[in-house]
């Protein structure tokens, strides 16, 4: 493999995403890879893995599902460590006018 080539493919794609992070969807590749994983990657590592031909953009369709999902699992998270956190609330004692002579 000719790396110039490589990394002229890969500022070529670079050059063609929008914004900071890409919504990726995975391909088949021959080390076993499966197709249809949605991942968000940042803009220069989503140019590499296009370029390599492990992953190719996602529609819009598939990023706003993606987006939703997250935040969908974000808030169960969220709400399932609340159910679990356990709050402790600790009282003074009252001195009683026994304890106090002792």
């Amino acid at each position: 493999m000719d790396l110039r080539v490589y990394y002229n493919r890969v500022r070529e794609v670079e050059s063609t995403l929008e914004g900071a992070h890409t919504v990726l969807v995975s391909l088949v590749t021959q080390d076993g890879g499966r197709a249809g994983v949605l991942t968000e990657a940042p803009r220069h590592v989503a140019a590499k893995q296009i370029a390599e031909g492990r992953a190719r953009v996602s529609t819009v369709e598939e990023a706003d599902i993606f987006h939703a999902d997250n935040t969908r699992r974000k808030r169960e998270f969220d709400e399932l460590e609340a159910m679990n956190r356990v709050q402790f609330v600790v009282m003074p004692q009252k001195h009683s006018a026994k304890s106090v002579k002792e």
